[in-house]
């Protein structure tokens, strides 16, 4: 399925820039996407409908950052209301020459399920990211452990990301590349009424096009 996505991205701008008392070693960034279908982990969360999305991030000149991302999602597709909030803290930085780590921990939120499901859960992520000749390659994995909204079992997820961009334009050429086993994999690809067992493997291919501040994209899944 082809999907679309229109993003407005804040600039990066010092916390409080207007007040003498700024620090300079904390930013804000933010912005805000509207997508035809909201697909996570190649599943989609909005019933293959519009879907409104919204980050802020709080990040500190050490790596330190912390923020909140949030979905609009379709309450009978998986359940869980209509609103995914997803909460993170952690560190990002450069490791060696030209690799970038990312490490934290995520906790997603769903304000509007049903009191009867506890579907909230965490996970802690991790991945790095370096160039191989004119690709920008990121390589991570996300791990969910044993807890209630995972229906007391753990779920790994793997992944790689590609990106290429074309040079003297404002076009990037984008991969991706999934690995799911677990419970959320299973009732994933269940409420979405694909028959399969917890172990799926997902992908997408598209572009990108940056038109500051607006990126648009598209992306077969």
């Amino acid at each position: 399925r082809a999907i679309a996505a229109l993003a407005l991205l804040a600039p990066t701008a010092p916390l409080l820039a207007q007040e003498a008392e700024a620090d300079p070693a904390v930013t804000v960034t933010g912005g805000v996407t509207l997508t035809t279908d909201y697909r996570f982990r190649g599943i989609s969360q909005s019933a293959e409908d519009l879907a409104v999305q919204g980050t802020i991030n709080v990040n500190h000149e050490s790596g330190l950052y912390a923020g909140a991302w949030a979905s609009s999602i379709d309450e009978e597709t998986i359940a869980y209301g209509h609103t995914e909030l997803d909460l993170y803290a952690g560190w990002t930085g450069e490791v060696a020459s030209g690799l970038t780590a990312d490490v934290g921990l995520l906790y997603y939120v769903y304000p509007n399920a049903s009191s009867a499901l506890d579907s909230d859960f965490f996970e802690v992520y991790g991945s790095l990211k370096g160039t191989l000749g004119p690709a920008t390659v990121k390589v991570g994995t996300n791990y969910a452990w044993s807890q209630n909204g995972t229906f007391n079992n753990d779920n790994v997820y793997l992944y790689t990301d590609v990106s290429v961009g074309i040079p003297e334009t404002p076009l990037t050429l984008v991969g991706h590349y999934g690995y799911s086993d677990g419970s959320l994999a299973q009732y994933n690809t269940a409420a979405a009424g694909i028959p399969l067992d917890g172990e799926y493997t997902d992908w997408a291919v598209g572009f990108d096009v940056a038109l500051a501040p607006l990126t648009l994209g598209i992306r077969y899944v």
